[in-house]
């Protein structure tokens, strides 16, 4: 009797040794380092299945009873990932990643993506670390051995998805994209990349509503921020954008395709030296509406196409016999919108045929950065309203 007794003592003890060693942190939260599941920080082994043991007894814990929600820790050291897929749903109804370290790209990537967020729910990435796509030999291959750039993270339907404070450097194609993601907040980013690199894009949204993103800094070789299909009720407030192709929305109706795109918001942003300002970009053939788009209180440094809306977008291709079919653009407001232009064109409306409806200009000045030299404004098939407006809009009533 007395041994077994003295057996389950034992084993009550080893159960208590096992339940308080769990990784939790000072306030009652569950924790996780990726340490802890043998991840080496030295910058060249190969941590994916590290971090997906580590993603997986994350996913399992359901927050606390005080809302304390699961953590897992990167930290302060480099660690190479091949590339990853975090696969939802989780049990929580939110999830931590707090990254401390530096993230890298390994050289054989034969996917689409490099790190994929999928149907995860609450999702928070955050923290001072970076993540470094190592893009540059990518950029001079493109196509070679049979694989195409990929993209550096990708997020599919993460809905409440929060991202803040990480760099992002040097992806072999866009640096992060958002595909069926609902209630979203983006803010206090820097994004990096050459400005001769091709295709990499800051943040490509597609298929998603409620998108925020504020507080930011994106220069890389292609659009800082672009607004593709499906999209609605995007807010983009306070960002630098430069060097890059500004803020887009589009390309929109390519291959005789239908997208919508409404409720956009851009206020309060910068663009320094790059190749467009704020743009509409739609391809002829196509369908569907970009409506109540608006643009108010952009700054522009020497910034060629500072305002541009081209139906006649073909990719740098040329377009083949223009058709009737296009993309519906309406109700676009530009209100203060002033700064430099370094192009003989401040303003551009090349809309198709059925025209550009409802464009509203107040307040906008734009000249040249070359002191004493003239800008003008084209115009083909667009109709609206413009007041205190330089230069003048001939096609615009005011």
């Amino acid at each position: 009797m007395a041994i077994t007794n003295m057996k389950i003592t034992l084993l009550a003890a080893a159960a208590a040794i096992f339940i308080f060693s769990m990784p939790a942190n000072g306030d009652g939260r569950r924790s996780f380092n990726v340490m802890d599941f043998g991840a080496i920080g030295d910058g060249q082994t190969v941590n994916s299945q590290a971090f997906l043991k580590a993603w997986k007894a994350l996913c399992e814990v359901e927050e606390d009873e005080d809302g304390n929600i699961p953590t897992l820790e990167i930290p302060n050291s480099t660690f190479l990932l091949n590339p990853i897929k975090f696969q939802g749903p989780c049990k929580s109804n939110s999830i931590h990643i707090q990254v401390s370290g530096k993230i890298l790209a390994s050289k054989t990537i034969k996917t689409k993506w490099w790190i994929l967020f999928t149907n995860i729910n609450g999702l928070i990435l955050d923290g001072s670390g970076t993540i470094n796509g190592r893009g540059s030999h990518w950029w001079k291959t493109d196509g070679q051995s049979g694989h195409k750039k990929p993209r550096a993270l990708q997020f599919h339907r993460c809905d409440n998805l929060q991202l803040s404070g990480l760099t992002h450097l040097n992806s072999p194609k866009g640096h992060m994209g958002l595909n069926y993601c609902n209630g979203v907040s983006i803010s206090n980013l820097t994004i990096i990349a050459p400005e001769d690199s091709p295709n990499t894009d800051g943040i490509d949204i597609s298929y998603s509503t409620q998108v925020n993103i504020s507080n930011s800094n994106i220069g890389t070789g292609d659009d800082c921020i672009a607004i593709n299909g499906g999209c609605s009720y995007i807010n983009i407030n306070n960002v630098t954008c430069g060097p890059g192709h500004g803020i887009s929305v589009g390309s929109l109706g390519e291959k005789g395709g239908t997208d919508l795109v409404e409720n956009v918001s851009v206020r309060n942003c910068t663009f320094i030296r790059t190749q467009n300002g704020v743009r509409i970009k739609t391809s002829p053939g196509g369908s569907g509406y970009a409506r109540n788009i608006s643009f108010e209180q952009i700054i522009l440094q020497e910034t060629k196409n500072p305002i541009i809306i081209d139906q006649n977008y073909c990719n740098g291709h040329k377009c083949k016999e223009k058709t009737s079919e296009a993309v519906k653009v309406s109700d676009i407001k530009y209100i203060g919108v002033e700064g430099t232009s370094d192009s003989e064109e401040g303003i551009k409306l090349d809309c198709a045929k059925l025209g550009c409806i409802n464009i509203m200009m107040e307040q906008i000045n734009i000249t040249s950065f070359e002191p004493g030299k003239e800008i003008s404004a084209y115009c083909n098939n667009a109709n609206g309203t413009s007041t205190f407006t330089t230069p003048h809009v001939p096609c615009l009533l005011g």
